[in-house]
């Protein structure tokens, strides 16, 4: 009986050479797995890549696929789950970055990917959020996030205001605002003063971007609340959106960007025996 496609995405400018994608294709294969090797960057070819691979698109790739592997950092993750999102294909991460939140393996881990394609590993649903951006009564553009959705000036403080299903929750001003999820709480979101969220928790989290006002804090949100965010006037000072950590989309005073918990989730693959919380001091510790 033919095994389930697994799917392995490299980020090549973390993954020199692919050495480890290609040592985990060998794994698989001799575990009687034929993996289908994509790339997430359209300039791979930049990077020294062996002349006989030819990667195939992940939205190709993706469809009947049992897990998909991503080498690289934390933003490998970020950028394989939004391309996947609706899928519900488990992913396992290969830390190659720095902190590597998400990741589940490290280098020396790479055995572990057979035990995963073979279906050893607990099933993690993370939460996902809804980003649009609407201006004069339209949406002008969208996306989803499985970390943050973050509205920021550039060099400059911006006013900002934030509001909970139409009830103004805070009003500053600041260097700007974060919406995130549990999974981001330990983004950009724990670096402004938020809080760590489990990221199996439901919730959405609001963070003020150091707040030029003593009580603006980080708030912790019900999962079925529509998060509006409001620039308004910065008498000419550019206001921006990124999502996830992606391209900075420009926002005018009159834009509103709303924000709710999607429907897609993202599915990660546990195969180690280490908790959230050991994870947590790992990568946050004393030891950093």
């Amino acid at each position: 009986m033919d095994k389930e496609r697994i799917v392995l995405c490299p980020n090549p400018a973390k993954d020199k050479g692919l050495v480890n994608t290609l040592r985990a294709r060998e794994l698989l294969r001799n575990a009687g797995y034929e993996p289908v090797i994509s790339t997430l960057y359209p300039n791979a070819r930049e990077y020294v890549l062996p002349d006989t691979l030819s990667p195939v698109p992940l939205e190709e790739s993706m469809k009947g696929a049992s897990l998909i592997i991503c080498f690289g950092g934390d933003g490998t993750i970020l950028k394989t789950a939004r391309i996947i999102r609706g899928e519900n294909v488990p992913v396992l991460g290969v830390n190659l970055g720095h902190k590597g939140f998400m990741a589940e393996l490290q280098p020396e881990d790479i055995r572990l990917v057979v035990k995963a394609a073979n279906g050893e590993y607990e099933a993690i649903s993370r939460i996902m959020l809804d980003i649009e951006l609407w201006r004069a009564g339209e949406i002008i553009y969208s996306d989803c996030a499985l970390n943050d959705a973050v509205v920021c000036g550039t060099a400059k403080t911006i006013n900002i205001s934030a509001y909970g299903d139409g009830s103004k929750i805070m009003e500053y001003t600041g260097d700007g605002i974060i919406v995130s999820t549990p999974t981001g709480s330990t983004a950009y979101s724990l670096a402004a003063g938020g809080p760590i969220v489990e990221p199996t928790a439901k919730n959405m989290l609001l963070t003020p971007i150091c707040a030029h006002m003593i009580n603006a804090r980080p708030f912790i949100l019900a999962p079925d609340r529509t998060v509006t965010i409001k620039p308004g006037d910065n008498s000419g000072k550019q206001v921006w959106l990124s999502v996830d950590g992606g391209e900075l989309i420009s926002m005018k005073p009159e834009d509103e960007l709303r924000v709710r918990k999607s429907d897609n989730l993202t599915v990660m693959a546990h195969v180690t025996d280490k908790s959230f919380y050991d994870v947590a001091f790992e990568k946050l510790g004393d030891k950093i």
